[in-house]
């Protein structure tokens, strides 16, 4: 491969064939001759190896994005997936030669020159390789959380202080595709308020759902068959229309009655969830059996609390004596697998997978089970016959 390829004749080549000792008649009569072009170099591309369902998007005329900040580690998102981006280096010297045919089409073209001579533009030691990733969505609500929306007459709504962002801002800044954003933000009831995605305060949040379950109960409907019209007529002069029906987007199921008629089902357990963060955000622990019984009156008449309504937001502790109950919120745990894992054998030194699956079923990769997570990042025993799992590294 140098500047004389471009001259090289089929006797030449033969007598090449010859000093390596190579049969003629095992190769295709075709020959390419390379040489190097003026302007041939290396990182001058990248090269990216795509699976073949993203090729077909890029066929489509649709768009790969690379998201990520200068700290950041580099993903790559189509519309619906979130992909890890790695070098891999190759021992083979990887040539870019546009035109270059393989061997397949010269075989399909019988009349091809004898000799084609060929210019490299470019090379490469090195390709981009892609790995199915989670979404980085834990950064989406750290945003929004900057500027909680508390309500119409907020001093603080009203002074623009803080950061407000755009479906814009939130895709040019947190790793993962346009759909696994948007459903991210349906995930964590966010909503738009004058353009800007915002997650309403908790206590706002709470005030009101307290004005919608109170009017569930004064006008005795079932609870599945919460009138939108109705809400909006009676609590409109309470707070913003707007909000009303988000609140009841948040906490119900919306649907059409044969009249076409708009009607929220209420969730009971998403409700019984939010009125036990409240309980228990303003106390460090709380004695088990005490707060169940307050837990209880507090609900809407006709919903009954379980402790399964709460994975994921709090952990009993059935060693103590009382036994007791305090918050954890899987969404403050760290989003990275080893800190995670880091961070709950810190609260707890051992746990059953009972208790520890509402708090790692989120790092799962596609296909990946939390049985195969415990074995990577965990060791078991046995504890009064029951395997329990603590750190496979100290937790200092």
């Amino acid at each position: 491969m140098d500047a004389a390829g471009a001259a090289r004749s089929r006797a030449e080549v033969d007598v090449t064939l010859q000093t390596a000792k190579l049969n003629p008649g095992e190769l295709l009569p075709a020959v390419h001759c390379l040489s190097f072009g003026p302007q041939a170099g290396a990182g001058d591309c990248c090269l990216l190896q795509l699976e073949p369902g993203l090729c077909a998007e890029l066929e489509a005329g649709r768009s790969l994005v690379i998201r990520g900040e200068k700290d950041e580690q580099a993903v790559l998102c189509s519309k619906d997936k979130t992909y890890d981006m790695k070098i891999a280096d190759t021992s083979n010297m990887l040539l870019f030669i546009p035109g270059c045919k393989t061997p397949e089409q010269l075989k399909a073209d019988q009349a091809s020159c004898n000799i084609i001579h060929s210019q490299i533009a470019g090379f490469s030691n090195n390709y981009w390789e892609l790995r199915r990733c989670r979404p980085k969505l834990k950064k989406l609500r750290k945003l929004l959380m900057e500027d909680p929306y508390e309500g119409p007459d907020s001093q603080k709504d009203q002074t623009l202080t803080f950061s407000r962002y755009t479906t814009e801002d939130l895709l040019s800044l947190i790793q993962a595709s346009e759909e696994e954003i948007l459903h991210h933000l349906q995930v964590i009831d966010a909503c738009k308020i004058e353009g800007y995605w915002r997650i309403l305060e908790f206590d706002y949040q709470m005030k009101l759902l307290n004005h919608v379950t109170q009017l569930i109960d004064s006008e005795s409907w079932s609870l599945s068959k919460v009138p939108l019209r109705t809400c909006l007529e009676e609590l409109g002069s309470l707070e913003p229309t707007e909000m009303i029906e988000h609140i009841l987007l948040s906490y119900g199921r919306k649907y059409l009655d044969d009249a076409g008629e708009v009607y929220f089902e209420m969730h009971e357990d998403k409700i019984c969830r939010a009125i036990a963060q409240m309980l228990l955000q303003n106390a460090v622990k709380f004695n088990l059996s005490e707060f169940q019984e307050v837990w209880q009156q507090s609900v809407p008449e006709g919903m009954t609390t379980r402790l399964d309504q709460l994975k994921g937001l709090a952990l009993v502790d059935r060693s103590s004596t009382p036994e007791i109950i305090f918050l954890l919120k899987v969404e403050n745990l760290p989003e990275d697998n080893q800190e995670r894992f880091n961070s709950l054998f810190t609260i707890r030194e051992k746990w059953t997978e009972v208790d520890i699956t509402p708090y790692i079923q989120d790092l799962c990769a596609e296909k990946q089970t939390v049985g195969a997570l415990l074995t990577k990042y965990a060791r078991s025993s046995m504890q009064n016959g029951v395997k329990v799992y603590n750190s496979r590294r100290p937790i200092s």
